[in-house]
């Protein structure tokens, strides 16, 4: 609807976990790699572990495509709120198991083991990959721990990968689930982004789109945006997807912040405290009030360092200034101010 406005190809902020978008902090990176691994590695069961929002299901995805290939079959739940007898039936099916596996427990277990051996002694690889598994009634988990027992007496048969939010994590604590958490052999936890990472994580879409970062939204909009989804991927991608619907409708290009302020609002998103964000954002919000100006590493690692800016006065200001030039007293991303229609990108 509103691509041609901002010379996209396509809309940069869709929900769908496509991993085209995807984009990969340190953590989602060491996330992809511990799921590919443990896949391939045959290692039993991954424990992938993340707040709502923050990709899991996008990583899932990718590490599915990387593993991918002839000799590979990897059954992928996304839904996990099942009876036992629907659970099994639609392993079944996914494994093309016969209509008996799917109405008899004892035949699936039969039919599985067959199935997992002869791919096995192929060179072949079969893997189970639940996602939101949070969700997974308590007896389905320890259904899924019995399944990861296939094995040879050198590999396992059928690696097993559990993504969910942290209430997963909570619940293996418990007692009675003590074995399903013994064989977790690899686990990952996915965090929510910074400030930098923000930034990069709307460039980056916004080029992959067609677009051009610098035309689209403003440094105020994108601090803006950090600070009311407290670093979470979907909630970036809600805010900035409505954000530009309202730029297109009131023909306002490029985005600031009035119009993110205004989604939020919609959305009852909090303004979140510097302490609630991330570790390399919790400077930022108070810093900016104060006069002090943030500045992180080139290459967006190590700890953040503060300069302190000292306010003009206001007969003499840079916004004054600007106004006499005829430019804009907006600033760009990086705080330069900038003549009409100019605007800096998010990485200078």
């Amino acid at each position: 609807m509103y691509e041609r406005f901002y010379g996209l190809r396509e809309r940069p902020f869709d929900l769908t976990p496509n991993p085209r978008y995807l984009y990969l902090t340190g953590s989602h990176r060491e996330a992809l790699s511990n799921l590919q691994y443990g896949i391939v590695g045959r290692k039993g069961m991954t424990l992938l572990i993340g707040e709502a929002g923050t990709g899991k299901t996008t990583i899932v995805r990718a590490a599915l495509d990387a593993v991918a290939g002839p000799s590979v079959r990897c059954v992928y739940l996304s839904n996990p709120v099942l009876t036992r007898n629907e659970f099994y039936e639609f392993l079944a099916q996914k494994f093309g198991l016969s209509a008996e596996a799917a109405a008899s427990k004892a035949r699936f277990l039969f039919e599985l083991e067959e199935s997992l051996m002869a791919r096995h002694r192929a060179g072949g690889l079969t893997a189970l990959v639940i996602d939101e598994a949070q969700s997974l009634p308590h007896d389905l988990l320890e259904e899924v721990r019995l399944l990861a027992n296939f094995e040879t007496e050198t590999d396992k048969l059928l690696p097993v990968v559990l993504a969910g939010q942290p209430e997963l994590a909570s619940r293996l604590e418990h007692e009675d689930l003590r074995q399903l958490k013994q064989r977790v052999a690899l686990r990952c936890d996915l965090s929510a982004l910074d400030i930098r990472e923000t930034a990069s994580y709307i460039a980056g879409r916004i080029a992959i789109a067609g677009g051009d970062s610098s035309r689209i939204f403003t440094r105020e909009a994108v601090q803006v945006i950090y600070e009311r989804s407290a670093g979470i991927p979907r909630t970036i991608s809600v805010i900035c997807d409505n954000a530009l619907l309202n730029g297109f409708a009131t023909g306002v290009k490029p985005v600031g912040s009035p119009l993110v302020l205004e989604v939020c609002r919609d959305f009852r998103l909090p303004q979140f405290k510097t302490a609630d964000l991330t570790p390399a954002g919790h400077a930022h919000h108070e810093a900016a009030s104060a006069g002090i100006g943030v500045t992180a590493p080139a290459d967006g690692r190590g700890a953040l360092s503060l300069n302190i800016v000292m306010p003009a006065a206001p007969d003499s200001s840079r916004a004054a200034r600007a106004e006499s030039e005829d430019q804009e007293p907006d600033r760009g991303m990086f705080g330069h101010y900038v003549k009409k229609r100019k605007r800096f990108s998010f990485f200078g």
